[in-house]
């Protein structure tokens, strides 16, 4: 499989999107979620296409991201998925916002697990629930669902749950049994389960990631499926999920949504998913190629220059979870990492307070810019004589 190479600078900088204008042009934005490769060719023929038609009003409904993606699910996980349990809506945060304006009285409470992607701390309360936080457990670097946990809060009265599968920032792929637990946790309290995968086509290893859905019954009768193809093929711009019941129970939240939530879906973004989707499969491999690539010289590059650092190959995602605190930095390292390297990355404090002394790097880039970044905060490090070792 041939990899696709990143962008060049001079070119990247040209792009107008958050990540290319937030900070000046001496700096090495590695933070927010986007990927420095060229589009897939199939994603940009769709754009092109409608924009050529004159095609761009509002979309008739989710129809052609429903069978796109319900083709994806089949030929990737197995996952049988009738187009007409699928709806649409501009993004995966909005997405998660509906539906728990479904599943969830006013008042309620909202279970996350930190540390994890920053809106989930905010999407309850646009909702009109309030969060329970109920930390991964870990050991020796190795992360988990604190299911105990989980249960106690679902005991205690918690409406809803917001499961990252795959989990950002950690790239952690949960396990059937892990999933099937909390899937007879949420059946027997009566919890819906609302799962942020989004994350999933940037999946390493062939078959280990699993839908929260296709777990059992009781996934299907109270879990729902929130995604899009924004992150596998970088087109967060476009504005299109999806969202997937499978139960009586979670299709009348979906069918009981008001009409504008489907039609607020961009018609661009639809035409973008549903080819990402249907024919995107070549390019997505072999960015993947890339990504598999850049986090093993990620790791290759910590060995050697900042050896106290502590990080694992994250299972899916381009996103790094790096332990910072050998390097002497305080709780928010990312603070000193910009001012005095020039790198900008994603403060582990957002991540809920698990995350102190932690950053979130993103390594979709060219192998160069990874290895100036590293260079970059080893030579912080070593001008304040705060070499870790390896711990």
């Amino acid at each position: 499989m041939t990899k696709i190479a990143a962008e060049p600078l001079s070119v990247l900088r040209a792009r107008t999107s958050y990540k290319w204008q937030t900070y000046p042009a001496d700096v090495l934005p590695l933070f927010v979620a986007e990927m420095d490769y060229p589009l897939a060719g199939p994603v940009q023929q769709a754009i092109i296409d409608r924009v050529l038609a004159s095609d761009t009003g509002y979309i008739a409904g989710p129809r052609p991201v429903a069978e796109a993606f319900a083709g994806f699910a089949g030929r990737t996980w197995s996952w049988a998925v009738d187009p007409e349990d699928v709806r649409s809506t501009t993004d995966v945060s909005v997405a998660i916002v509906e539906c728990l304006r479904q599943a969830v009285p006013m008042d309620s409470t909202v279970v996350i697990t930190p540390p994890v992607y920053p809106p989930f701390f905010e999407l309850p309360l646009e909702a009109d629930a309030a969060v329970v936080e109920v930390p991964l457990l870990s050991d020796g670097g190795n992360w988990a669902l604190d299911l105990a946990g989980i249960e106690r809060a679902f005991a205690l009265g918690a409406d809803a749950m917001l499961l990252c599968n795959p989990h950002n920032p950690l790239g952690l792929v949960h396990s059937v049994e892990t999933l099937r637990a909390l899937a007879d946790l949420s059946a027997k309290y009566g919890v819906t389960v609302i799962s942020d995968e989004i994350h999933a086509p940037l999946t390493y290893e062939p078959g280990a990631f699993t839908p929260y859905l296709t777990v059992s019954q009781n996934a299907r009768g109270y879990g729902i499926c929130v995604s899009a193809a924004s992150k596998g093929w970088n087109i967060a711009g476009t504005k299109c999920a999806v969202m997937v019941a499978q139960s009586d129970r979670t299709r009348l939240m979906l069918s009981s949504m008001p009409e504008e939530v489907s039609a607020r879906t961009s018609i661009l973004g639809l035409h973008a998913a549903a080819a990402a989707y249907t024919d995107g499969g070549p390019w997505l491999a072999s960015v993947l190629e890339s990504l598999a690539a850049n986090r093993r010289l990620l790791g290759e590059l910590l060995a050697e220059h900042l050896p106290g650092v502590r990080y694992r190959l994250p299972a899916a995602s381009y996103l790094a979870w790096l332990d910072l605190r050998a390097l002497g930095w305080g709780d928010d390292p990312a603070a000193t990492a910009l001012e005095q390297a020039r790198v900008a990355l994603e403060p582990g404090l957002r991540f809920g307070p698990q995350g102190a002394g932690c950053v979130r790097l993103n390594f979709a880039c060219s192998p160069e810019v990874l290895t100036e970044a590293v260079e970059r905060l080893a030579a912080v490090a070593g001008r304040a004589g705060q070499r870790g070792t390896l711990g």
